[in-house]
């Protein structure tokens, strides 16, 4: 299972964010429209994510009160059909997360600049563990430097558990 190391932070705005990123010459990748139905189960998370027509199965596991929020998951790829109706039949829906996401790279980190229909905007990271923790951690900690994050509060909930509390 690949794992990698996140972060959440709610913004006011992209603007500074967006900035920084330019500076530091994070490379954009694309505009992703995803929807996200988190199913219940007994241990992490399950979700479909249905992202600019493509549809992918997810399954991760983070623990919230560690230090560090190490996210191990897998990813299955559905090539056809009608996922979302297939899976409603099987597994009780949770929640569901609509957001647009401009996705940014930067040394094996995805820099997600999230806005989250009902809940507003945010920043995510995501580094990926190749070379061991310490070396992902290190990885993290320069871009958290470089786009001056430590100034945040980080949130250590998925955009399943803030929608969940903020239901409208």
């Amino acid at each position: 299972m690949p794992t990698n190391l996140e972060l959440k932070i709610k913004l006011k705005s992209f603007k500074k964010i967006k900035s920084m990123l330019k500076k530091i010459n994070a490379e954009f990748v694309k505009t992703l429209n995803q929807k996200d139905v988190y199913y219940k189960t007994k241990t992490g998370l399950l979700k479909l994510r249905i992202e600019n027509g493509e549809q992918s199965f997810i399954k991760y596991v983070r623990n919230e009160k560690g230090k560090d929020r190490f996210s191990d998951y897998y990813v299955l790829n559905i090539s056809k059909g009608n996922s979302e109706k297939f899976f409603q039949d099987i597994f009780p829906i949770e929640a569901v997360v609509q957001k647009k996401r401009l996705l940014f790279m930067f040394d094996n980190t995805r820099v997600h600049l999230d806005t989250v229909k009902n809940l507003g905007y945010f920043l995510e990271l995501e580094t990926l563990v190749i070379k061991g923790k310490q070396d992902a951690k290190k990885r993290y900690n320069q871009i958290m430097k470089l786009l001056q994050l430590n100034e945040y509060d980080e949130i250590r909930n998925s955009y399943r558990d803030l929608i969940l509390r903020n239901p409208k």
